[in-house]
């Protein structure tokens, strides 16, 4: 009797292990054809003005004391972490390239996708879930509207054309609160500062991070209002599709980071063939 329930117990677990599987599957390619819905509309018709306007100004105006405030810090704690390593190597003059390079290739970009993730993924998904509890999507559907060119298209093309924005201003601000530190605080030469930086920060970093901003962006609207179409009935259905699409986000601008790096890595080798291959 004992073997017995052992198998049945091995056996349901293989069972919930293959549905959550096939669920996942499913829900994999569920977003794939949102995706290209969104893109067969983006291009069909053009978005309103108003909403596209109104969606600018929640993602891109109202995200930039977050993006401020995270690009700062940033900066700032690279800055005291590589000071105490590279002083102990008489290599504290070189911090200025560490700090400019690590934020405009990885750490800019991945974090403050993380932070817009969390803030604008999160809220559309809510938004686009109480719209879906309440029926509101489907009314549009009843007066012959499409809720996809109305309701995702503007909020696809606010993040796409945004977030690389934000990126940027993070990056800024990071370079900027990490001289400020290492000059005025770590007391490092300002001209040796600004030297190695020059000199090890190349225009293809700083693109290379744009770049997976804009695959960052456009992940984080995808999945967010993917989710919010999706969402469940009742308020923890709305709860669960905001949580989901943080976290599927989150997953998603770590699995981008790693492939558009390897990528852009092995691009600018192929550009520039004289250089050293690190891949």
């Amino acid at each position: 009797m004992a073997s017995v329930s052992l198998k049945d117990s091995e056996a349901n677990c293989i069972h919930r292990l293959g549905e959550r599987t096939i669920a996942a599957v499913e829900s994999v390619g569920d977003l794939m054809l949102f995706t290209l819905k969104t893109l067969r509309w983006m291009f069909h018709r053009r978005p309103s003005a108003s909403a596209l306007t109104e969606n600018m100004f929640e993602i891109g105006v109202r995200s930039i004391p977050v993006v401020v405030i995270t690009g700062g810090f940033i900066g700032m704690v690279l800055a005291v972490n590589s000071y105490n390593q590279f002083s102990q190597m008489g290599m504290e003059t070189r911090l200025g390239a560490v700090i400019n390079i690590s934020l405009v290739q990885e750490l800019g970009p991945v974090l403050a996708a993380t932070m817009l993730a969390g803030r604008v993924g999160s809220a559309m998904a809510a938004q686009l879930g109480t719209m879906k509890v309440t029926e509101q999507i489907d009314a549009l559907w009843a007066l012959g509207a499409e809720p996809i060119h109305y309701l995702v298209v503007p909020r696809f093309l606010a993040c796409f054309l945004l977030i690389p924005m934000l990126t940027a201003l993070a990056d800024g601000i990071g370079i900027l609160t990490g001289w400020l530190l290492s000059t005025q605080v770590l007391e490092i030469n300002s001209f040796h500062y600004w030297f190695h930086a020059e000199k090890y920060v190349m225009p293809y970093d700083i693109m290379s991070g744009l770049v997976k901003s804009v695959f960052f962006g456009a992940a984080i609207a995808m999945i967010a209002c993917h989710r919010g179409f999706r969402c469940g009935a009742g308020a923890e259905g709305v709860g669960r599709a905001s949580t989901e699409a943080f976290v599927a986000s989150f997953v998603a601008i770590l699995a981008l980071d790693f492939f558009l790096g390897v990528f852009l890595t092995r691009l600018y080798y192929v550009l520039w063939p004289g250089s050293l291959s690190l891949v």
